[in-house]
């Protein structure tokens, strides 16, 4: 998938940045596209910790798009590391926790 890349930082961990499709019932808009930002030691435990989460299919392919570094900033200030944002390029929308991109939505719900 293009789109993603990595910044590595001076204490020696990542930002990985990846482009994934919304999933159905999550925080997302349906078929739409998110930018999810990954803090990690190292890259390869980033794409792990998106893994761990059910996001199996998730692969960095190349370094198109690294991290920009309010990006970074965001993602670093954040208590899990691990951010998204459905608008990737409009600097109004706020970025959120993975965990409202995962959650379901209530059975019944619209």
């Amino acid at each position: 998938m293009a789109g993603g890349g990595f910044a590595k930082l001076p204490d020696g961990s990542v930002v990985v940045a990846l482009p994934l499709p919304s999933p159905p019932g999550g925080g997302g808009t349906p078929g739409a596209r998110v930018r999810v930002l990954v803090h990690a030691a190292n890259r390869q435990r980033a794409l792990t910790r998106l893994r761990n989460l059910g996001l199996r299919a998730v692969y960095l392919r190349g370094n198109t798009e690294p991290p920009t570094p309010d990006e970074i900033t965001a993602v670093l200030h954040h208590p899990d590391g691990l951010v998204w944002r459905s608008v990737p390029d409009d600097d109004t929308e706020s970025w959120h926790p993975i965990a409202t991109l995962l959650r379901r939505r209530p059975a019944g719900a619209a």
